[in-house]
């Protein structure tokens, strides 16, 4: 599935349809923590000023994504929001801020808080900023 979403968004300047209409999504490219390979997903993401921020949910599930893991290895990335690619620095967030910037994102889709139910986990926020 993130092959098709992937192909749509760079196909019509990051949008995406289906179940992703309307949702800011941008596509991370990290670096394999084992592999070194290049990984690109599509995630959900919200803007925090100038920095993109995005978070490990795995729709819930247990374990963080793989590419969680990937970005604490390698926190150098590459970020794709519309037809713009910029290199950025994953940070992973924790405490108030990570607080304040989970709030906002379940405010601003709710389904959030049910995966953060499911996980188990606390789920990882994660700040993109972008390098000069």
């Amino acid at each position: 599935m993130n092959e098709q979403v992937i192909r749509e968004f760079r196909a019509n300047g990051g949008k995406v349809g289906g179940n992703f209409d309307g949702v800011p999504l941008l596509l991370l490219t990290t670096t394999g923590a084992r592999s070194g390979r290049l990984r690109t997903n599509p995630a959900v993401h919200l803007r925090d000023g100038h920095r993109l921020v995005v978070f490990a949910s795995n729709g819930g599930a247990p374990v963080p994504p793989a590419w969680y893991f990937n970005l604490v290895a390698n926190p150098q990335v590459v970020v794709e929001v519309g037809d713009a690619t910029r290199t950025a620095v994953a940070t992973v967030v924790d405490g108030a801020e990570r607080d304040r910037l989970w709030a906002r994102q379940v405010a601003a889709y709710p389904q959030f808080a049910q995966f953060q139910e499911r996980a188990g986990r606390l789920i990882p926020v994660v700040a993109l900023e972008p390098v000069a």
